[in-house]
């Protein structure tokens, strides 16, 4: 392992890395262990985590325990033995706000670096913030907004309002759940006078920076930490959902206002029978409802979607940019590329049926109501329609379905991964129907989105229906109540093409209001 150097991997980053990083937090230490291909693709291999408490009285004293001290070089040994193990190329090492305001953390830091050879870097809550929003990007996009992100640690929050991909401004507040529950929150339960004198301290401290996310009109925030990861399973056990992946999940404003009721008036031991709590965090979650609500009600954001992507994956992410020299190619590309080869290969088919696909788009969008924006997004569910052909061929629409939806697909919105998953489900057999509880689930734009999208690829996915691609080109005409598809195979045999593109047409006819015929 080499903390902080280059390897004989890196020259020009022509080949796969192991990269790691380590977030010494007030709650918790973290690592995470990911692979980078030669495009920037990130994949997990290997997640830890130690519950230290380094937070706890230092926030109160100025200084870390000696208890809390042990744990956490405990934790760091097992750390460095792991990425020797997992032949970790380049590691980076932080410490956050616990570690950042100890009086004794020069001592805690020399015998960390003494005890296990890590290099610790104290970061502050500015880069901390600026870490966060970049993991935030690459696993959601940020497109349109504005945005809130919202990261809960054990000492500091961080807030960071982005539009269109870019952070208007970024800020970190000493208002973490730990730091919050030692100072206010000291009855159990709470008391209404220390959730009044909570309320007070959260007003004067981020009050009128969200009377200003308020302003800008930010719909949704979007969180990034284990303590809202937690509030987001909770409300969706409350809703008798099964738990499962967190990445994407939300929860409405009025469940985490409900959510915040029920943590603030019962005991600990109450509380770790609510469904979907997390038993490590019992003590702080009265602190955390509290502050995510007010966060929420002042912000007026009408609901909070988890983010699995925080600190530790922007440390990956800037190793990983400092490993190539320049900035990762797109992340939304990246991870469809990846998923596709992971399930087929070489994946000639969907290329074809991708081309295909968007000269379609290009002749037929303006007559479906579909936006030029969206053509990325028919692409990537062209490029992902066969996944579900590694689990059974006879259902494989349905399969693929499953697959693109839990996939770790990076840069996309919630909605716009359910977009290509279900046109990718709707490429054969039965069409997407206007009823469907999927379809309806997603707004008016986003349904016309999948249909049109499930239209061009039933026709572009018989325009290869032999796989060996012997439609060169298409060519789109219109002439009074028809749609003429001009079919190039340059004198190769394309009659089973023609013969099931024939069958495919039906839907794309009923959006078009005119009939679809083939020409040689």
């Amino acid at each position: 392992m080499q903390p902080d150097g280059d390897n004989g991997y890196s020259s020009g980053y022509s080949l796969c890395m192991r990269l790691a990083a380590i977030d010494v937090g007030s709650n918790s230490v973290h690592m995470i262990v990911a692979d980078a291909s030669r495009d920037g693709h990130l994949e997990v291999v290997d997640r830890v985590k130690e519950m230290v408490r380094l937070g706890r009285r230092s926030f109160m004293t100025g200084r870390l325990t000696d208890e809390s001290m042990d744990l956490a070089i405990g934790a760091l040994k097992n750390f460095g033995r792991l990425a020797r193990v997992r032949r970790v190329d380049r590691l980076r090492a932080v410490a956050t706000s616990a570690v950042r305001e100890a009086k004794n953390r020069v001592g805690f830091i020399r015998r960390i670096r003494r005890e296990t050879g890590l290099k610790i870097e104290v970061i502050s809550g500015v880069e901390e913030a600026r870490l966060i929003f970049q993991a935030a990007q690459h696993a959601f996009g940020l497109d349109g907004g504005p945005h809130l992100l919202v990261d809960v640690g054990g000492g500091s929050v961080e807030l960071v309002l982005v539009q269109d991909r870019h952070p208007l401004w970024m800020h970190s507040a000493k208002l973490g759940v730990a730091r919050l529950t030692e100072r206010f929150l000291t009855e159990d339960p709470p008391t209404s006078a220390q959730l009044r004198r909570l309320e007070g301290h959260l007003d004067h401290k981020i009050g009128e920076l969200l009377r200003k996310v308020r302003k800008a009109g930010a719909v949704h925030a979007i969180g990034t930490s284990g303590t809202i990861n937690t509030l987001v399973a909770m409300a969706r056990a409350s809703r008798g959902e099964e738990l499962g992946r967190l990445h994407g999940a939300s929860a409405s404003a009025e469940e985490i206002t409900r959510l915040a009721g029920d943590l603030v008036t019962a005991n600990a031991a109450l509380r770790a029978e609510l469904p979907g709590m997390d038993a490590k965090r019992v003590d702080l979650m009265p602190a955390a409802g509290a502050l995510v609500d007010f966060v929420l009600k002042r912000s007026g954001a009408s609901s909070l979607i988890a983010c699995s992507w925080a600190l530790r994956e922007g440390l990956i992410l800037s190793l990983l940019k400092a490993a190539r020299g320049n900035s990762a190619a797109d992340a939304r590309r990246r991870s469809v590329k990846a998923l596709a080869s992971r399930f087929l290969g070489s994946n000639e088919h969907g290329q074809q049926v991708a081309k295909l696909a968007l000269r379609l788009f290009d002749a037929t969008a303006p007559v479906l109501g579909l936006p030029k924006t969206s053509r990325e997004l028919l692409e990537y569910a062209a490029l992902l329609h066969d996944v579900g052909h590694a689990i059974d061929h006879d259902r494989h629409n349905r399969h693929s379905y499953y697959l693109i939806k839990n996939a770790e697909l990076f840069g996309f919105e919630p909605d716009e991964i359910e977009v290509i998953a279900q046109a990718a489900r709707g490429h054969r057999k039965q069409a997407p129907k206007v009823d469907s509880p999927d379809l309806s689930a997603l707004t008016g734009p986003r349904r016309r989105l999948v249909r049109g999208f499930a239209a061009i690829l039933r026709v572009a996915d018989a325009l290869d229906r032999t796989h060996f691609g012997v439609v060169k080109n298409i060519e789109v005409s219109y002439s009074p109540g028809r749609l003429i598809i001009g079919v190039d195979s340059n004198k190769e045999k394309a009659d089973l093409e023609l013969w099931t593109c024939e069958r495919r047409t039906d839907l794309l006819s009923r959006l078009l209001e005119r009939q679809v015929t083939l020409a040689r």
